[in-house]
């Protein structure tokens, strides 16, 4: 079965063209060294590989490598390497391009050793191949000397080496990446830009954001699609910070976000009520339509089961 017939859709997931150049470009000097490398690298057709945390813009940099080359106007293609067989990799004979094997630590101990075989191909003017850039969010040389991984393999892809800083180290760029991904979602969702509060932009600044870029473009689209800042806030604070304390790297979606927003939302209504009904919940429940058991179950999850008992 060829690459062209099983080819992984995640590859709408990376950003390609203009949005592969905004998740890189920037006004840290820290980004600013990594365009240049990327515009170097452009003008090979070596293996390379790219380290960097989830979601600080691997799959851009190997998106953007291939738009500045020569190859660009062939197909470049992402696959998750967990999913990529041996003879997939071996039907890459014949095809140009540019392959982008995500999580490269992934890949069978079959598919290692096709791909070992493949890069030995390179420049080889009867095998025409494309360019394998491999992404990987861990430190390969640990596997390596565990034989998790080929060591001819590492040493084949890791002779030109990309490395991505984190978002929490290019802070600088926060702003400008930010206001891309709300005019983005405003877009998609045919609604205004939204005006940021300062203490929206402060927590946006000031937050460690685990899951990097991707967490960042996913907090801009939550607000724009909940159509209320202080809505989406409420749930977005709590939900991300609880991935903050996590440290993973860890994705967050917009139906978690809206979540997290609704049920902020639902105990703000319900505090509301009950300070106006001076803590009577059986007035309290009759006020917001729901039962006198619906409302203590509520106040248990939010905390407030023991006031007004």
């Amino acid at each position: 079965m060829g690459l062209d017939q099983t080819e992984i859709l995640a590859t709408a997931a990376a950003p390609q063209n203009g949005s592969a150049r905004v998740w890189l470009e920037s006004v840290s000097a820290g980004m600013r060294t990594v365009e240049a490398v990327i515009r170097e690298l452009s003008q090979n057709d070596v293996p390379m590989l790219v380290v960097a945390e989830h979601g600080s813009g691997k799959a851009a940099a190997a998106a953007r490598i291939h738009a500045l080359s020569n190859r660009a106007s062939e197909p470049f293609r992402i696959y998750q390497a967990r999913e990529i067989s041996k003879e997939m990799l071996a039907a890459c004979n014949g095809q140009g391009g540019t392959l982008y094997l995500q999580e490269v630590g992934d890949l069978t101990d079959e598919a290692q050793k096709e791909l070992v075989r493949q890069i030995g191909l390179h420049g080889n003017e009867h095998h025409r191949i494309p360019r394998f850039i491999c992404g990987t969010s861990r430190e390969l040389e640990p596997e390596v000397k565990t034989g998790k991984f080929r060591e001819d393999l590492y040493y084949g892809i890791s002779g030109v080496c990309l490395r991505l800083p984190p978002l929490r180290q290019r802070k600088e760029d926060i702003p400008f990446l930010r206001d891309w991904f709300l005019s983005a979602a405003a877009r998609d969702f045919c609604r205004a830009v939204p005006m940021l509060s300062a203490e929206t932009q402060n927590f946006f600044l000031e937050y460690n954001w685990p899951g990097n870029i991707r967490e960042l473009k996913d907090a801009a689209r939550a607000i724009v699609a909940l159509g209320d800042e202080a809505l989406a806030m409420g749930g977005l604070r709590s939900l991300l910070r609880r991935v903050d304390r996590g440290g993973n790297g860890e994705k967050i979606s917009l139906k978690d976000a809206a979540r997290a927003a609704s049920r902020e939302a639902e105990r703000e209504i319900i505090l509301q009520v009950l300070t106006r009904t001076r803590w009577n919940r059986r007035r309290a429940a009759q006020e917001l339509q729901i039962s006198y058991k619906a409302l203590l179950y509520k106040l248990k999850q939010i905390g407030y089961e023991e006031y007004g008992a």
